[in-house]
Order: structure tokens, then C-alpha cells, then sequence
């Protein structure tokens, strides 16, 4: 039987699904982000298909996201967005050590994946850990400060921005170090998996699909980078997305 726990890991509200007879074994594990406006819940489908396989999964809420809303406006969120990804990063190493320090992941079996927020979450995790062994990226976008510029832009069209110019300039230089497209080398051909539906009208189709177009040519073994598109698929993950995340996961962790 598939338990689904409630808990708080490093501060961060939490569901940890795996096999309730092996609750607290080490386990092959990964961390699931949900995607912006979202919740953790909101992921539990694939987390139960993985936790059959063997797999322990971890579902944390984001900030201002799910347990931890706060009651915040819509427009702070908004505008929080950047600072909401680059704490999912932070988070993340956290969350890491607390599961290093119970035993509960196996030999270094440790991944990361993510749906839009979650994806672009996960394209910058890799920026700055190398022990994150497989990643899994869906409609995210790897090019982190591109997609900040095209949301400014979209912002500026519908009125005025609620931050002065030298807090969007300084959100770009923030954004550098995350941005996975600037420093293809940091991949170090792990294997990656994206999904991205054509119609994507929220994250840009090209995003990912140009950067795996790039990022392929690094790689010695093809197998170990794959894209996958959706035709007539808009911002909205299929179950043919899902389950060859699954599949992705059970061949590379």
C-alpha cells in the first residue's frame, strides 16, 4: 500500500509518498515542484505512480503556495514570482539534508522535477547542484533571464510595473547564476528529460525546445537528453506526459 505522509521538512510543509512497508528505508528519491498558483497536492498522481515503483517522493509547497498562501494578493504573488523560484532552489538544499541526515536516499539516487514554476525551479537547481542526478523539466523554460524579460515586457503593455527600473535590472543580475542557458556546462550530461506542449501560451514552446536543440551536442550518449512535444497541447501536463516522466525516472534513477 501507497502512504501519503504529511510532513515538515527543514521548516517547509511537505507530503512524502512511498511505500508505507518501507517508510523509513533509503530509498531512490525525488522532489516534485509544483508550478505557480498550484500546490503540492496538486502532484500527487505522479508521485503515486513512482512510490509503486519503488520510489520516494517528495511534494513541498512553494512559497506563498498551498499551506504556506498566507492570504498574499494575487499581484504580490505575481510579482514575487522570481523570488518564489530562487527559493524552491534554496529550499531545496535543505530539504536535501534533512533527508541525507534521516538515511532516507539511496546510494545518492537523488532527483528533481517540476511542472512550469516547478520546471524552471529544477532548470535552475541544476545550475547549482551537482548532485542532483536526473532532472525532469516540464513546460518550464531553461532560459531563465529571456523568459524574466518577455514576463517584464508583458507586464509594461498591460500598465505600470509595481517596481522601479533598478529593481528589474537588479532581478536580472540575480537571475544569472540560475540561468541554465548561460551555462550549458553545468549540466555535466546528466540525463534531462523536457516535455513541452506546442500551444503553450504561458511558457514559450522555443524556450526549451532551442535549448535542447543546443544543449544535445554536449552529451555523449543521446539517450540521456530527450525532448519531448505535444501538438495541440496548450499549458496543461497530459497523461502522456506523466507517464513517460515515469518511465523517464524509473530508466535513469
Amino acid at each position: 500500500m501507497i502512504g501519503v505522509l504529511r510532513k515538515t521538512i527543514a521548516t517547509i510543509p511537505c507530503l512524502m509518498i512511498a511505500d508505507h512497508t518501507k517508510e523509513h528505508d533509503a530509498l531512490p528519491t525525488m522532489i516534485y515542484f509544483h508550478g505557480f498558483t498550484s500546490a503540492k497536492e496538486h502532484n500527487l498522481p505522479l508521485a503515486y505512480l513512482l512510490a509503486e515503483e519503488g520510489y520516494r517522493v517528495i511534494l513541498p509547497d512553494s512559497m506563498y503556495h498551498g499551506e504556506r498562501e498566507q492570504g498574499i494578493a494575487s499581484e504580490k504573488k505575481q510579482v514575487a514570482f522570481w523570488d518564489i523560484v530562487m527559493q524552491n532552489v534554496k529550499e531545496l538544499q535543505a530539504i536535501k539534508a534533512e533527508l541525507d541526515n534521516d538515511n532516507f536516499i539511496l546510494d545518492g539516487r537523488f532527483g528533481i522535477a517540476g511542472t512550469s514554476m516547478g520546471g524552471i525551479t529544477t532548470a535552475a537547481a541544476l545550475t547549482q547542484y551537482s548532485w542532483i542526478k536526473t532532472a525532469g523539466i516540464l513546460m518550464g523554460s531553461p532560459k531563465l533571464t529571456t523568459y524574466a524579460k518577455s514576463l517584464v515586457d508583458s507586464f509594461k503593455d498591460m500598465g505600470e510595473l509595481p517596481v522601479t527600473e533598478a529593481m528589474i535590472e537588479q532581478l536580472y543580475t540575480q537571475l544569472e547564476p540560475y540561468d541554465l542557458s548561460k551555462q550549458i556546462d553545468k549540466l555535466d550530461k546528466r540525463p534531462v528529460l523536457f516535455w513541452h506542449g506546442e500551444n503553450d501560451s504561458v511558457v514559450p514552446f522555443d524556450h526549451s525546445r532551442t535549448f535542447y536543440d543546443e544543449a544535445r551536442s554536449h552529451y555523449d550518449n543521446a539517450e540521456d537528453i530527450r525532448f519531448i512535444n505535444e501538438a495541440n497541447r496548450d499549458h496543461k501536463v497530459s497523461r502522456y506526459a506523466i507517464l513517460e516522466t515515469l518511465i523517464w525516472f524509473k530508466q535513469h534513477l
